[in-house]
């Protein structure tokens, strides 16, 4: 007789790499998760993990059970979900968002799925899109939040809020009257977050659709650091308008108008069509509700 404390603690094994870390995480004795395991292996008469190396290595059976209890424990919650009160549904959920995110409304996610599901334990994870949708694909992470710019029948999609985004530079970088033109940035240094993150994606996308090459780049992964060299006056950047308001209604930096003006970047929360069970749909939902790129939390 196998039982979900058996599939747990494999699962934590697996994902943690190690019989320790996942005891720790448990509050159990490594020597009381080991029994779990010895019991799952006894039962099924194989072995589960491969203990010649120094970290948890899942057999190729192991591998298999675990697609199977990953469904299981998917099921377990969507029962427990339903059929109980949601303060004793007892889980981890793995949440991936983006820098902007991170830095706008993801602390009033985080608080509206704590007050849903108080004994829930949330793990968050700040990435680019790309590392996002690679741990999505790798169920590494239950849902994530991203550039809706992965169209892919696997995943679920539910759309958030469009987040504007504008040519920003600090006012004596460019002088020349609004309109600009592309030919004048394409002359200045631009500042850009580069092919992983989603945004950079659609406007390397954009701007080659439009035939414009950008000669002089530099490229920055951390969105503080594109602002920051943005405000030195170093180049020119496509930066989100409203959490930055603050920053051109004070004259630290200029928003542009283009001729053509850049395209809005529309969010959507991402989670696996096989992971329907469980938090991932109402999750979901919790981030439609808080969704507010509008304020930057610093």
């Amino acid at each position: 007789l196998i039982t979900f404390k058996q599939i747990d603690a494999r699962s934590w094994i697996a994902e943690l790499g190690s019989f320790e870390a996942a005891a720790n995480t448990l509050n159990m004795s490594q020597s009381a998760i080991s029994k779990r395991i010895q019991e799952l292996e006894e039962t099924f008469d194989v072995e589960i993990f491969d203990r010649s190396k120094r970290n948890a290595r899942l057999t190729e059976k192991g591998g298999e059970l675990l697609d199977y209890a990953r469904d299981l424990l998917e099921r377990r919650d969507y029962l427990l979900e339903r059929v109980s009160a949601r303060e004793v549904l007892v889980r981890r959920f793995r949440l991936g968002v983006t820098e902007l995110t991170a830095l706008t409304w993801l602390p009033a996610l985080v608080e509206a799925l704590r007050q849903a599901y108080p004994k829930v334990q949330i793990e968050p994870s700040v990435e680019l899109s790309s590392e996002l949708f690679r741990k999505l694909e790798n169920d590494q992470l239950d849902l994530v939040i991203v550039p809706d710019v992965y169209n892919d029948a696997r995943f679920v999609s539910t759309p958030l809020k469009i987040v504007e985004n504008a040519w920003m530079c600090a006012p004596t970088l460019i002088t020349s009257p609004d309109p600009v033109s592309l030919e004048v940035l394409a002359g200045c240094t631009v500042l850009t977050q580069g092919s992983q993150s989603g945004t950079g994606l659609v406007y390397e996308r954009w701007l080659a659709a439009h035939n414009v090459q950008m000669p002089k780049t530099l490229t920055s992964h951390n969105l503080l650091v594109q602002v920051g060299l943005t405000l030195s006056g170093v180049g020119v950047s496509y930066l989100p308008k409203d959490c930055l308001s603050h920053l051109i209604e004070s004259g630290a930096l200029r928003a542009l108008v283009t001729t053509p003006r850049l395209p809005a970047i529309r969010y959507t929360a991402l989670h696996r069509i096989d992971r329907q069970f469980g938090l991932n749909q109402n999750v979901a939902q919790l981030a439609v509700e808080c969704c507010d790129f509008s304020k930057l939390l610093l």
